[in-house]
């Protein structure tokens, strides 16, 4: 496949009336999504911009799909934005993904107006869209950066990732050959899609045939109601959202297959859900923004595992300058297709490889690996907090809080939840009140990167080397020598 949105005008001739998404209010035929995607993508090929770089901040919907879709079939680069996100947040994102066009809703057009000077209001552009002809040539290059995401690095400002449509169409193989899916799927996704494990469930059905069904905001009945009222065959979640489902105490007997990321899937949890769907297949898969799919998991066996290695890839793991042997815990290395560019560079704004000359790639997970290849994840070497399905790096918090003129030193640390996985914490030296700093983080970062508790303290831990030792910190917080 080389643009992954080729298969689009295949599926619009082979089976025009079947419902490529439904969401509560709208169906759309595959002769409808082909015509509205390739509508959008002569609407972006009419603009004269040298960088085709498009950012949009919309809430979940046709829209978000059909702008991320059009951009990707014209070649264009497409850039979400979080509709959570503060101005700071926006801000820091613009700059370093330097798009030409910004769309958002008429709701939203406040929040971004002043930070563009090339900002569209969706319900504006649709009657321009509607103009178009569907007709479109879909490039072939594979290599044509499409999706332009953020993580954060060891600073806790926004680093950009690249992929191109050969990095997802490797997916889709993974999606066929290891989850077993084809075209005949219903796929549910509950969950927004600005996180790319939603996104490209989406995407991928839509690119393989499937029908996707839709939600605007994630809500564990209403998620339960489609499934036993629509044909869903497949459900992709986070661990956080079975624990909302398994809230509702029902019993589904229908066939279904539940995907999760974004945090290990406890073993209680996954006794539990099988008993409210008591015909299920449960996958549960390892991976990374930059790596895409490393292993999936699909039973019991071997549960406290992350499984084996995807359709694709392959894993090292290694010490210091070897490769180790099974049992041995060292650096996770992975090398795979699904392997995304790189990193936008902030000055060039081209993408830097994180693999070596032999195509291998690391993100610093540590673990081992038994003798039958299965996967085990030992902690991760950055200090990054896994919220639900979200990643928070402290050091962004950490520079919000620092701002406070009563702060003298702060540490935020992620300390263990039964619900979320991890929370957020934050440790500090100074005078400052918690409601002070909880504003404070408020006006600066979206709701979930919030501490979700607030420990002072009189002196910090440090290591021999001077830095704040977050280590010990979270053992004097969790031994209860630090306290609230």
């Amino acid at each position: 496949m080389a643009n992954i949105t080729s298969s689009m005008k295949e599926f619009a001739q082979q089976f025009p009336e079947k419902t490529a998404i439904n969401t509560k209010n709208q169906t759309l035929t595959y002769r409808d999504w082909h015509m509205l995607v390739s509508k959008t993508a002569n609407w972006l090929y009419s603009f004269s911009f040298a960088k085709k770089t498009i950012s949009f901040l919309l809430p979940n919907g046709i829209p978000f799909l059909q702008l991320f879709a059009g951009a990707s079939m014209a070649g264009w680069t497409a850039v979400p934005f979080d509709i959570k996100w503060k101005t700071a947040e926006l801000e820091k994102r613009l700059a370093i993904s330097c798009p030409s066009i910004v769309v958002t809703t008429r709701d939203f057009y406040h929040q971004v107006a002043h930070l563009h000077p090339f900002v569209l209001i969706w319900e504006d552009c649709l009657e321009e869209l509607s103009k178009k002809s569907p007709a479109l040539h879909t490039p072939k290059d594979d290599n044509t950066p499409f999706y332009m995401g953020f993580t954060s690095g060891t600073t806790g400002d926004p680093k950009a990732f690249i992929r191109s449509h050969k990095s997802w169409a490797a997916s889709f193989l993974v999606n066929q050959h290891d989850f077993k899916m084809n075209e005949e799927e219903h796929v549910l996704i509950p969950g927004s899609l600005i996180h790319s494990h939603f996104l490209y469930g989406a995407i991928s059905t839509l690119c393989t045939g499937g029908t996707v069904h839709l939600l605007e905001k994630f809500h564990a009945a209403q998620t339960l109601l489609l499934i036993e009222e629509r044909e869903i065959t497949a459900l992709y979640v986070v661990p956080t959202m079975i624990a909302a489902i398994l809230k509702e105490d029902r019993v589904i007997e229908k066939p279904i297959k539940i995907i999760s990321s974004g945090a290990k899937w406890d073993k209680n949890s996954k006794q539990a859900i099988g008993n409210v769907f008591d015909q299920l297949t449960m996958i549960e898969f390892y991976g990374a923004s930059e790596l895409s799919y490393v292993t999936y998991l699909t039973d019991d066996h071997k549960a406290e595992s992350v499984g084996k290695p995807c359709h694709g890839v392959e894993i090292e793991i290694r010490g210091a300058s070897e490769k180790l042997e099974p049992y041995e815990i060292g650096k996770i290395f992975v090398r795979s297709d699904l392997i995304f560019d790189g990193y936008l560079h902030p000055e060039t704004k081209t993408a830097q490889t994180i693999q070596d000359e032999e195509g291998w790639a690391t993100v610093d997970d540590m673990g081992y690996l038994d003798e039958e290849g299965y996967l085990y994840i030992s902690g991760r070497e950055k200090n990054m907090i896994l919220y639900g399905a979200i990643n928070i790096f402290p050091e962004e918090i950490e520079k919000v809080l620092a701002q406070h003129p009563s702060v003298e030193e702060v540490a935020v640390i992620g300390l263990f939840d039964p619900y979320w996985g991890q929370i957020p914490a934050a440790v500090i030296k100074g005078k400052a009140s918690t409601l002070e700093l909880k504003r404070l983080c408020k006006n600066h970062l979206a709701a979930y990167k919030l501490p979700r508790k607030w420990f002072f303290v009189d002196e910090m831990p440090y290591t021999t080397s001077g830095k704040i030792a977050r280590a010990k910190l979270k053992d004097s917080i969790e031994s209860k020598v630090i306290t609230h």
